[in-house]
């Protein structure tokens, strides 16, 4: 895969780098909270979905694992896709990370470092968001995202039903973070 999919990526908060089989353990006792999931149509905190979760990761080339920079624990997993409907853009998603990192900066410095690494390759960031994950969806826009709708970026708009796409700009927002 290439460097677009599988960057190498940190900071003074966050570093991402490719998710490896051998993360699966640490990987899953951050995703074992429940309270991860509450606004989310998957279980992923149970197992077998965990499971399912974490090979569709692997084998989709472009899962990144999330760890506190200072500290090297994982925190969360991520991941870049192609999008298929305008090549222009890459969709950023199936984004976990850890209670103890939600709040803000950590997500804002894990996003603006994928945005800045897309931009290196003439490319945008957009987020599709599952219904009733309102707790995501205020994070997009903490972040500076912007809804995607009949008049801004209507070729992006997630088809299925009550999913929400948001178009984040080249530089986020940290004012509300």
């Amino acid at each position: 895969m290439s460097d677009l999919f599988q960057p190498r990526l940190s900071d003074d908060l966050v570093s991402l780098r490719p998710l490896q089989v051998e993360d699966e353990r640490d990987l899953q006792r951050v995703m074992a909270d429940p309270a991860l999931w509450d606004q989310h149509p998957d279980n992923r905190h149970l197992p077998e979905r965990f499971s399912l979760f974490f090979t569709e990761s692997i084998n989709s080339g472009g899962a990144l694992l999330v760890s506190d920079t200072q500290t090297h624990e994982v925190i969360g997993t991520t991941r870049l896709a192609a999008c298929s409907k305008d090549a222009e853009f890459v969709e950023v998603g199936w984004t976990v990370l850890a209670k103890a990192y939600w709040g803000g900066r950590y997500n804002l410095a894990m996003k603006q470092l994928l945005v800045d690494h897309l931009a290196t390759h003439e490319r945008s960031a957009l987020l599709n968001i599952a219904p009733g994950n309102l707790r995501s969806a205020r994070a997009a826009e903490k972040i500076g995202g912007v809804l995607a709708s009949s008049t801004h970026c209507p070729q992006l708009i997630d088809p299925r039903p009550g999913y929400l796409t948001y178009v984040l700009p080249v530089r986020l927002s940290a004012a509300s973070a």
